[in-house]
């Protein structure tokens, strides 16, 4: 299902017909370094990394992350969505692309209009985003977004992370 679209790109719903693309990039070099490796290698464990975080989060929040791809040749390039974590005050928005499609302006399209969804359509008045303080791309972009630094905090998995929050009024 299309959640929205962009001069350039459209924003769907994962499906399980999507795991050789979440193999591909949940083993890019990007996603290892900045996000962690999930030892998800077979199309078995990226179907059950499907069912058990974008599509359940669909069912229980009504949103979360996406497929984002080109409208021109629908080509799968990323994902970009709203997640609900319980450790977070509020949701945040993720995001995450195959090296090949960095630099072309794709993230910040993608994770602009998503924000704006979150704000208009899911009526979320706070949209918060976590990041490494080494992924100075992904801080620029949060930046770039109108997010604020609020505090460092510790994950679950004890990595000290930065802490963004966006208050804009859409």
């Amino acid at each position: 299902m299309t959640i929205l679209e962009t001069p350039r790109l459209r924003l769907r719903t994962f499906t399980t017909n999507d795991t050789d693309f979440i193999i591909e990039l949940v083993n890019s070099p990007g996603w290892i370094q900045f996000i962690g490796d999930r030892n998800i290698r077979t199309t078995e464990q990226a179907r059950a990394y499907l069912e058990n975080g974008p599509i359940k989060s669909y069912h229980q929040n009504g949103y979360g992350l996406c497929l984002v791809e080109r409208k021109n040749d629908n080509t799968p390039i990323g994902m970009c969505g709203i997640l609900k974590r319980d450790t977070l005050e509020n949701p945040d928005i993720g995001f995450a692309f195959l090296p090949l499609f960095n630099g072309q302006g794709y993230a910040f399209e993608i994770a602009n209009a998503t924000l704006q969804h979150a704000k208009i359509e899911l009526k979320i008045s706070v949209v918060s985003a976590i990041t490494m303080a080494e992924n100075a791309k992904s801080i620029r972009l949060l930046e770039k977004l109108g997010f604020k630094f609020l505090k460092t905090i510790t994950s679950p998995e004890n990595e000290q992370l930065l802490l963004y929050e966006n208050r804009t009024q859409y």
